[in-house]
């Protein structure tokens, strides 16, 4: 905590000695971001400087910003690689039939920014999605094990 400032003694001078005494103690050695212009300090004013700081510090994902329209015409777009993950037909039908259920949503709610975008072909894509989908390899035939031997035949043998 610092002392009050002397009665009498102008405020700028008191700071000014306050500011040669840290000095002399050596506290703004070593601080961080020494001999760095200060940020953002040369830049143009940015109403929105708040928003686009609060985005990157938190790691937002700039996507869920979209309008639903541009959203779901981004998931079509990459379609083929959220099918790959996919495993089993059913969850390809079962992720198709919810794109495709999001998509008619938004075309009757035409509320805000609207750009065209039609539901997918579902059977084309399952089709495309069992033509392309990696063979799994063969498993290794397992030795049959060997008959289980009754405890006479272990006791005797």
């Amino acid at each position: 905590m610092t002392e009050r400032k002397p009665p009498g003694m102008r405020t700028e001078d008191w700071v000014e000695a306050q500011i040669k005494r840290a000095q002399a103690q050596g506290e703004f050695d070593d601080l961080a971001g020494a001999g760095k212009p200060l940020p953002k300090l040369a830049d143009p004013h940015d109403p929105d400087w708040w928003v686009k700081d609060f985005i990157r510090r938190e790691k937002i994902e700039t996507d869920a910003l979209l309008p639903p329209s541009v959203q779901l015409r981004k998931e079509k777009q990459a379609i083929q690689d959220k099918l790959a993950v996919l495993r089993t037909e059913p969850e390809v039908r079962d992720y198709l039939q919810d794109l495709n259920r999001r998509i008619l949503l938004q075309i009757r709610d035409a509320t805000g920014i609207v750009v065209p975008v039609g539901p997918v072909d579902e059977e084309e894509l399952v089709a495309h999605w069992q033509a392309n989908r990696p063979t799994p390899p063969p498993r290794p035939s397992e030795p049959e094990p060997a008959p289980k031997r009754s405890l006479w035949q272990r006791l005797f043998s």
